[in-house]
């Protein structure tokens, strides 16, 4: 096997705190990999700036012209951390071997890399990078971390548990995920469908160097939806047996109220009509609203917009 070119892409949004942190230990990352054998010279560190509102996009293109090894795309907007992390994977796998995608807080171990490419030469065409333990988190996050996996799991998704976005895929499998044209996409769960040899690697996961998390509880809960919705219908089918186990129990009350009303042992009450009612209501409500997103979501499917836009590119990635 030849050595392989790299491309570690990094989605950026509002990272203009943290972004000069962290970006020479992604160029140090890569320039030891590159002097041990492992990868490339001509190996990149690909920044994807998600509509940022702050200087990260002018931090990127000032990256660039001072080294070539940074390369940058800018998309026309803001299209969500999982959109500007495929625009980076679509847009390098022409150009490489392999891709390691992470975030650019520094929570993830960069180090880590070493062993995602001796796995990748060992035959693994994806390395999943796998949180070790969640001992930095406070009891809240590690509470829903683990209960949406679970979920998840639960749910009938093929995820890789304490994996988020920290992966490395190759070239191969880019070419077969790129038929992968949905446009609600959770990338975690979407990467183990398109099958071929897979590993983990565990790492410790560190503290954010600089700035603040873009991902407050709100959008937690809205990635999970996405993923449940995006990969499974078993919650529709939930609904359907509850609807079956509801028609069932009506069934049976009724039988005990013709047998009531026969045996002349008729009570008025309030109470239990009031509840069976507000019971029957609530369920119907929430049934019409998971029945409501995944509507919402053929809808968009068939519109067909694209995922991103591309609205600026630097260096290497102007000759696309």
């Amino acid at each position: 096997m030849s050595v392989p070119v790299l491309y570690i892409v990094i989605p950026c949004y509002n990272e203009q705190e943290v972004l000069p942190l962290t970006a020479p230990l992604f160029r140090e990352e890569l320039q030891r990999l590159s002097e041990t054998g492992k990868v490339s010279e001509n190996s990149r560190v690909l920044f994807v700036n998600d509509g940022s509102r702050d200087e990260t996009w002018r931090i990127i293109q000032e990256l660039s012209q001072q080294d070539p090894h940074f390369q940058g795309l800018c998309l026309s907007r803001n299209r969500g951390h999982q959109n500007a992390l495929l625009c980076g994977l679509m847009e390098a796998r022409e150009k490489c071997d392999i891709t390691i995608s992470i975030d650019c807080d520094g929570q993830d171990d960069i180090r880590a890399m070493d062993q995602m490419v001796e796995e990748y030469l060992s035959g693994a065409e994806i390395v999943y990078g796998v949180r070790s333990s969640r001992e930095t988190d406070t009891f809240f996050k590690r509470f829903t971390a683990q209960s949406f996996y679970k979920l998840m799991s639960w749910m009938g998704a093929d995820t890789v548990y304490n994996h988020a976005d920290y992966r490395l895929v190759s070239a191969r499998v880019l070419k077969e995920f790129a038929n992968f044209r949905e446009v609600n996409i959770f990338l975690r769960g979407m990467f183990p469908l398109v099958g071929f040899k897979s590993t983990s690697v565990y790492y410790e996961r560190n503290e954010r160097l600089a700035g603040k998390s873009h991902y407050p509880l709100k959008k937690m809960l809205a990635l999970a939806f996405d993923g449940i919705t995006s990969l499974s219908v078993k919650p529709i089918r939930i609904i359907t047996s509850l609807g079956v186990l509801i028609s069932v129990v009506s069934f049976l009350l009724i039988i005990y109220a013709l047998i009531a009303w026969a045996a002349g042992h008729v009570v008025a009450g309030w109470a239990s009509t009031l509840i069976a009612v507000a019971m029957i209501g609530g369920i119907q409500l929430i049934s019409l609203g998971v029945i409501g997103e995944y509507v919402g979501k053929i809808f968009l499917e068939t519109k067909q917009r694209p995922r991103y836009i591309v609205s600026e590119r630097t260096g290497e990635m102007k000759e696309q």
